[in-house]
């Protein structure tokens, strides 16, 4: 693996405008969130960047990287660590001369092992494969088989599984060879958003 995503563990991923989103963050962080990625789809670019701010603060208190979600000018403002692109938000090498030699540029592979092998061989620090089961933030998105995890190993870069992943079903997901599981409501709509974090770091860790 690449030495910038080192480890493996909880991805944690925002959900969007809420007033609480900086402290659930810290909950999230607190309970053994290894990566973190601000996702907001809004346009409210004063809001974001100071948000985002916030949360790379707290990300760095704890060494986590701090992803942004499609805007590589968000993140680059923000001093994140790095972004992670989906299929319409433009390529690696353009995320990387924007964001520097050091960032972490992920990308969305969703159920394509031959997008996976372009995008890595272009430079991609981590793939993303999903959704592995039925997800309540894309309920229409593309599936993944497991098969996938399995078949990307011989790449060489950390694997992200995504997609209405639990506590209950994420090990088998780990099993399969992800290095991550990339989660939004099943941490951030819990009540307990610390303890959430917490039963997923725990697959991690589980003989």
């Amino acid at each position: 693996m690449r030495e910038k995503l080192q480890g493996r563990g909880l991805y944690v991923i925002t959900d969007g405008p809420r007033p609480d989103l900086v402290p659930v963050v810290a909950q999230a962080l607190a309970g053994g969130a290894r990566l973190l990625q601000y996702r907001d789809k809004t346009r409210d670019h004063e809001r974001r960047l100071t948000e985002a701010r916030a949360i790379r603060a707290l990300c760095a208190a704890r060494q986590v990287p701090m992803i942004v979600n499609d805007d590589v000018a968000l993140a680059q403002a923000a001093g994140a660590a790095g972004v992670h692109l989906g299929e319409e938000d433009g390529d690696v090498a353009a995320a990387r001369a924007v964001l520097g030699q050091d960032a972490i540029i992920g990308v969305s592979c969703y159920d394509s092992l031959d997008r996976a092998r372009h995008l890595a061989a272009e430079g991609a620090d981590y793939i993303a494969f999903g959704a592995f089961f039925p997800s309540p933030t894309k309920p229409h998105a593309r599936r993944a088989s497991f098969e996938l995890l399995r078949q990307s190993a011989a790449l060489g870069i950390p694997r992200v599984a995504i997609g209405g992943i639990t506590p209950d079903n994420g090990g088998s997901l780990i099993d399969a060879g992800a290095d991550y599981l990339a989660v939004i409501s099943a941490v951030f709509g819990d009540p307990d958003v610390r303890g959430a974090a917490m039963r997923f770091a725990q697959l991690f860790t589980s003989p």
